[in-house]
């Protein structure tokens, strides 16, 4: 599933597309994770893309009309193509710029189908899949005094605390077995026990392993692409994550794996206390 770095990575690579102008829009398959605005082209047909932010999981593709909610969800991905170039079986939804006479398609491609492309004419950040999300983990908002606020009240083990998107955003399963690891802390630790001094430290973990996964273009495990094609390379970077019974990079001990909510969730014994 892409995280937030993914997400992010995507936002970037559409950057040449704002201040272009929609000509067409296909939708080959209005059911995703929910139902496609079954008048999508007529909204966005002559509309200039204005501006392309993020908000956790989500791009908010802003238009002059409203604003398209994009969620990349399991399998979800999107590229910036030729209008040569037909289009494969899980190839969605195209939607047709005209960038400086040049004609480009954002392609949306999930063969899944959890992902999602949802049409607002109001402000994005009021809808509810997002009004109710927490900070974003590189905002100063994301800091040790919140983060200890909250965890002091959980009883849950801290991997589940900092995966909750009310809580903090974007810090997937990858992301925070990564930085779990890089914070010393054991994934299973119950919340309320964790120290503020720890969660300092986590808290600063977090801000280091999104931001390096963003510069080092997303991790593709699976079928995460730029939208230019290229893959990521954090993947060579795990410490722990899918990389049970392979030797710690910090010691002579081993990683393992355990469940935590039904998620893998990686650590070395003798790193994490």
């Amino acid at each position: 599933m892409p995280e937030l770095p993914e997400v992010e990575v995507t936002r970037l690579g559409l950057a040449p597309l704002i201040n272009a102008t929609v000509y067409n829009v296909e939708v080959r398959n209005f059911s995703l994770r929910w139902p496609v605005n079954p008048n999508l082209k007529k909204i966005l047909n002559s509309q200039k893309l204005i501006s392309l932010s993020r908000r956790g999981k989500y791009l908010l593709a802003v238009f002059s009309n409203g604003c398209l909610i994009i969620h990349l969800g399991m399998s979800g991905r999107i590229s910036i193509v030729s209008e040569k170039k037909i289009p494969l079986k899980h190839d969605h939804i195209d939607i047709c710029f005209n960038v400086d006479g040049n004609k480009k398609i954002l392609r949306y491609n999930d063969t899944r189908r959890f992902g999602a492309m949802i049409w607002t004419d109001d402000n994005p950040f009021n809808h509810k899949l997002i009004c109710t999300l927490g900070p974003e983990p590189l905002s100063d908002e994301f800091n040790a005094d919140y983060l200890f606020d909250i965890v002091k009240r959980k009883t849950q083990p801290i991997k589940s605390t900092i995966m909750d998107s009310h809580i903090v955003v974007g810090v997937g399963n990858i992301y925070a077995s990564e930085s779990l690891f890089l914070s010393s802390i054991r994934p299973q630790r119950q919340s309320k026990k964790i120290k503020k001094k720890e969660i300092s430290v986590l808290v600063d973990s977090i801000k280091i392993v999104i931001q390096k996964a963003i510069e080092r273009g997303g991790s593709t495990l699976n079928d995460f692409y730029s939208v230019n094609g290229q893959s990521g390379y954090f993947q060579n970077e795990h410490k722990v994550y899918a990389r049970e019974n392979e030797c710690c990079t910090n010691c002579d001990g081993k990683i393992y794996l355990l469940k935590i909510a039904q998620r893998s969730s990686f650590y070395c014994k003798k790193c994490q206390k």
